[in-house]
């Protein structure tokens, strides 16, 4: 059994995030101590690994809830959990595809202003009009 300190720790999460998701009924089946403390075990853990990573995939805390709710009823909900998913994978795929123009176009710039510091290129530019 693990403390909330110990989980926290375990997770990289902060004790806010990691109360702040049991209040909210993300971790279902909370055990308590004898003096009224969480205590986890490591099936907690693993879920809250899986959350983490959730929210990392963009998924809101009422989507967390609603993919939390299919997962408590079982097997018969995996249809509509691999939906869930492949949507944020889509989503992430979508932004991954920014994410490598914006890269690219970086790039670009860097080479274009190397090929102007070692002379291969002279300087022009769209916002500045040249002198005639």
């Amino acid at each position: 059994m693990y403390t909330m300190m110990q989980v926290c720790k375990a997770t990289n999460m902060t004790y806010q995030t990691l109360k702040f998701y049991c209040n909210e009924g993300l971790v279902p089946n909370v055990k308590r101590d004898h003096n009224n403390r969480r205590i986890f075990d490591a099936r907690d853990v693993e879920w809250i690994n899986s959350l983490i990573c959730l929210k990392k995939c963009g998924m809101s805390i009422q989507e967390m809830k609603d993919y939390l709710d299919l997962c408590l009823q079982g097997e018969s909900t995996i249809p509509q959990r691999k939906e869930m998913l492949a949507e944020k994978q889509e989503a992430l795929c979508s932004s991954m595809k920014e994410l490598e123009d914006s890269i690219a176009f970086i790039d670009w710039k860097q080479n274009f202003y190397d090929e102007i510091l070692s002379g291969k290129r002279p300087y022009a530019s769209s916002l500045i009009q040249a002198e005639e």
